[in-house]
């Protein structure tokens, strides 16, 4: 009876977290694409570095993403799905790091455009 409870409760969650990242991905590359036409097409100073914002939007959305696929691990029926997803999280991890690098790496190449 849990088992199908957490099924159940599951099947709602995941994609709900699923759908938290892709909103974060597709917001922050909207805003930081907005911030790059008024800084590179209207020529505005703007504060801040929409680099970052985008990295931190997507490292953001990477964690969404991670967090449903941790989640799915407890549904898992075969020992084939569970090498499968762990390939997944694995990859995700990796581009999570690759982007916190990214992040860090911009931020300290200009300090001043990621200081509020």
């Amino acid at each position: 009876m849990l088992d199908n409870l957490i099924e159940i409760l599951l099947s709602y969650i995941i994609p709900l977290l699923e759908l938290m990242g892709i909103f974060v991905v597709t917001w922050s590359a909207v805003t930081s694409f907005w911030v790059y036409l008024k800084v590179n097409v209207f020529h505005r100073n703007v504060k801040g570095n929409f680099k970052v914002d985008l990295a931190n939007g997507l490292a953001t959305a990477l964690e969404f993403k991670m967090a449903a696929e941790i989640l799915k691990t407890v549904i898992v029926r075969e020992q084939s799905e569970l090498v499968m997803l762990g390939a997944v999280i694995v990859l995700r991890a990796l581009l999570s790091f690759l982007i916190h690098f990214e992040l860090r790496s911009e931020e300290k190449a200009h300090p001043a455009d990621t200081q509020n």
